[in-house]
């Protein structure tokens, strides 16, 4: 069987948060009031698998609440679960903290050179300000504009769940005429990306992102087509085999 390779593809899915924005940093930095008044201490690690299961569960519960309120409700959660309470302007400003949520260093410059060679669609848990207002003009910065963006505010739901991903497939088959076997799902989530395109049958990238926790340290069981550790080494894979062609049509 040929194996797969990154020049067949013709759109990529991302995720953003976890993907392209390094969102445990920002989601650890914005929870450290409450943590510090918790009944016992939280490492990094256990900070963020407590969030991810109050996160999940009032996604479940709330899958139309736009991502900036949702995240207030969630911390408000949160700091039930361990042992203490928050103010409701406390969880207003965790609920706003993403516009403080940094870009990892090589997203943009990735972002720019994938551009050349793909159609970019963004495919996220967010409201529509907090993403166009914050994280998107960081992440179009050096030219990797997005061709389609769909966030949970526009679909009323939430990954992973599988009408999001169809509703994703459609609108790139719509406008740009490419079919599933031409996209591939770019994400660090297994629960919230690679698992749902496992289960459609969609090819997918891991980017591993060192240390990642959440949708990623919980046991899942799903596969992907290809792995690198960031998206600049995607990036680079992509330039290297478009160099490498051009190097063998001028023999």
């Amino acid at each position: 069987m040929k194996s797969k390779t990154l020049h067949q593809y013709d759109a990529l899915i991302f995720d953003v948060y976890g993907t392209l924005i390094d969102w445990e940093t920002g989601i650890y930095t914005a929870l450290k009031p409450v943590l510090e008044r918790a009944s016992s201490s939280f490492s990094r690690r256990d900070a963020l698998l407590a969030f991810f299961s109050v996160e999940k569960d009032v996604q479940v519960q709330h899958p139309t609440m736009p991502y900036n309120e949702l995240l207030a409700a969630v911390h408000s959660t949160f700091a039930t679960r361990i042992g203490t309470a928050s103010t409701p302007e406390e969880n207003d400003a965790f609920g706003g903290s993403i516009a403080k949520w940094p870009a990892f260093p090589d997203t943009a410059e990735a972002l720019a050179s994938l551009k050349k060679h793909y159609k970019l669609i963004v495919l996220s848990n967010v409201d529509n300000h907090s993403f166009n207002t914050f994280s998107r003009p960081i992440l179009e910065s050096k030219g990797g504009t997005f061709d389609i963006v769909l966030t949970a505010q526009d679909l009323g739901a939430y990954k992973p769940d599988p009408a999001n991903f169809k509703a994703a497939l459609k609108a790139i088959e719509e406008k740009f005429g490419i079919g599933k076997e031409k996209v591939l799902v770019t994400a660090n989530s297994l629960f919230h990306d690679h698992e749902p395109a496992n289960a459609l049958g969609i090819c997918s990238a891991w980017i591993e992102r060192e240390a990642a926790t959440i949708g990623v340290d919980s046991g899942s069981s799903a596969t992907y087509d290809f792995r690198f550790k960031t998206l600049g080494e995607m990036a680079e894979a992509r330039e290297k085999r478009n160099r490498n062609k051009v190097d063998h049509d001028m023999i």
